[in-house]
């Protein structure tokens, strides 16, 4: 079946809603949840959309409706939502306006504890999918078809994806390969990061007894959107680059093999100008699963569109930075004025701040960076108020920061879009790009050739249009990380790996809550695990 149909399916998966409580299947999950055993008829197609589907969706009838977990906010379980907010709203990138709402305070000023909900959401969502995930695999265990071999090894690279985030989230996993009553065992840092490894060099092709083996590439227009070999060295390359973090031992060289696979893929970085609109841009644009420039970078995909509706999908991060007079990004029907750019994300871009044109237009703050990818809102609304400022020492006024303007609905074949309302925006959850400065950031940790770190580095700068690199120091390369990644959904990630997201040294407005910037305690640089998880095989992290 194609990807492309699984959009359109609504799997019937559950006949009725089980509540699991401490000791059920769904790893000490104390809601409500949709139980795939009470179906009669196991349909893997619709099984195999599901699982694809949870990378945004939060149900089955969308974007509200017959969703997956009771108990919680439904626009704000989807995966994709639920590691956005977790990586993006302590970090030094982006700030989320409305400070009244339960949780947002603690994820602002990083002083969250065992009982934060939106953690939890995230701690249970992860688990929920890996959870329809082993069901699945338990299911087709006996079915040796072409097909289903291929699709079983599309799900496994699932559960390593959302395995990866709960080992960079939480530092351990509560580990299970089987749909049942059994409560999961936990599972240490350091043997989780051998497990998914295992795992994604068994499905890439690196086993030669394996059976179940992702295709070579899936950027075509049959095959976009499904899971590849080349995704799964990406995400290889990934854990090895924070190996260190992970497990104490540092794997520069295999980041760097890894990295180097990617690149020799036949994806590319996009380099492409297309109607006014930078190669960057279209990366971001409600048509870049369509456009063949953008789409020759994005190696794996969340699909997004008018009929798959979310709130927790692209309409997030499009949505959730307009409103008081930015443009609209092509979504008039969804303005919700919440995250704008800290200024220590700014400064990214401009060092002396007053170098930043309070204009309306984002390409202008593009051209005045010398840098594609500063794509802000700097200007007023056409009445004039509201006139944004660069400083977000009013932290719960939406013009205090400048609009982040990376992410829209509007196409870039057409200048327009479908709908005003909901986005046909695809994720691009993983790119080229991310080999180019893991390449870079590896081969720097391990004092190689100089001009390696330098070229790789500037693929990226050059095709941003920015200047050139001449030397690099370590400074140089996380700040490359965010100009090139900002507002992605990774930023805390990248903070932890250089020691700099609860350090003292490295200080933004609002870290440890005060504008001008504290240090924080390193317990931080993990979320706890819940305090209801706890019931089960778990246990909590230091300092909680």
């Amino acid at each position: 079946m194609k990807l492309k149909t699984f959009k359109y399916i609504v799997p019937v998966v559950g006949a009725m809603m089980l509540s699991f409580g401490l000791t059920s299947c769904n790893n000490t999950l104390d809601i409500d949840i949709e139980d795939p055993q009470t179906n009669t008829t196991f349909d893997a197609n619709g099984m195999l959309a599901k699982i694809y589907g949870t990378l945004h969706l939060t149900g089955t009838v969308g974007p509200d409706g017959d969703r997956d977990m009771l108990g919680f906010d439904e626009g704000n379980s989807g995966f994709y939502r639920r590691v956005f907010e977790a990586n993006e709203l302590c970090s030094d990138e982006c700030i989320w306006t409305w400070q009244g709402d339960a949780g947002i305070p603690e994820l602002t000023n990083i002083s969250w504890n065992a009982s934060h909900g939106y953690n939890e959401l995230t701690y249970y969502r992860l688990a929920y999918n890996n959870n329809l995930i082993n069901f699945y695999l338990d299911q087709t265990a006996e079915d040796n078809s072409a097909q289903t071999l291929q699709n079983r090894a599309e799900v496994r690279f699932l559960r390593a994806l959302f395995m990866s985030h709960l080992v960079d989230l939480y530092g351990k996993l509560p580990f299970k390969e089987h749909y049942g009553a059994d409560i999961p065992v936990e599972m240490s840092r350091a043997d989780a990061f051998n497990y998914i490894i295992k795992e994604l060099k068994d499905i890439n092709g690196e086993n030669p007894d394996a059976k179940e083996v992702l295709l070579d590439n899936a950027n075509s227009d049959t095959n976009y959107g499904r899971a590849d070999k080349v995704a799964a060295n990406l995400l290889l390359a990934r854990l090895y680059l924070n190996a260190e973090v992970y497990t104490g031992t540092a794997h520069w060289a295999d980041a760097v093999t890894y990295a180097n696979k990617v690149i020799k893929s036949g994806y590319s970085l996009n380099k492409t100008e297309k109607n006014g609109y930078s190669a960057y841009e279209q990366l971001f644009m409600g048509d870049n699963g369509e456009n063949p420039n953008a789409r020759q970078e994005i190696i794996f995909p969340i699909r997004c569109d008018v009929n798959s509706r979310s709130w927790a999908g692209a309409i997030y991060p499009i949505a959730s930075a307009t409103g008081d007079g930015s443009p609209t990004q092509g979504l008039a029907g969804a303005q919700w004025t919440c995250n704008r750019a800290r200024q220590s994300m700014v400064e990214k871009f401009f060092p002396n701040l007053d170098d930043v044109p309070m204009v309306n237009d984002p390409h202008e703050v593009a051209k005045a960076a010398k840098d594609d990818r500063a794509l802000f809102f700097s200007g007023a609304a056409e009445d004039g108020s509201k006139q944004r400022t660069i400083s977000t020492e009013e932290k719960t006024t939406f013009a205090a920061g400048l609009g982040i303007m990376k992410w829209t609905n509007v196409q870039a074949g057409t200048g327009t879009f479908s709908d005003a309302s909901w986005p046909d925006t695809d994720i691009p959850l993983l790119r080229v790009a991310e080999a180019y400065l893991t390449l870079a950031e590896a081969n720097y940790r391990l004092g190689g050739e100089n001009s390696i770190t330098l070229n790789a580095i500037n693929e990226l700068r050059n095709r941003a249009h920015a200047e050139p690199l001449t030397e690099v120091k370590e400074r140089d390369i996380i700040d490359e990380w965010s100009r090139e990644f900002y507002f992605e959904g990774r930023r805390r990630s990248d903070l932890v790996r250089f020691g700099m997201f609860t350090s003292g040294s490295y200080l933004w407005d609002w870290k440890g809550g005060s504008f001008n910037g504290n240090g924080v305690s390193s317990i931080y640089n993990l979320y706890p695990i819940p305090e209801k998880a706890l019931s089960g095989n778990m246990t909590q992290n230091p300092g909680y």
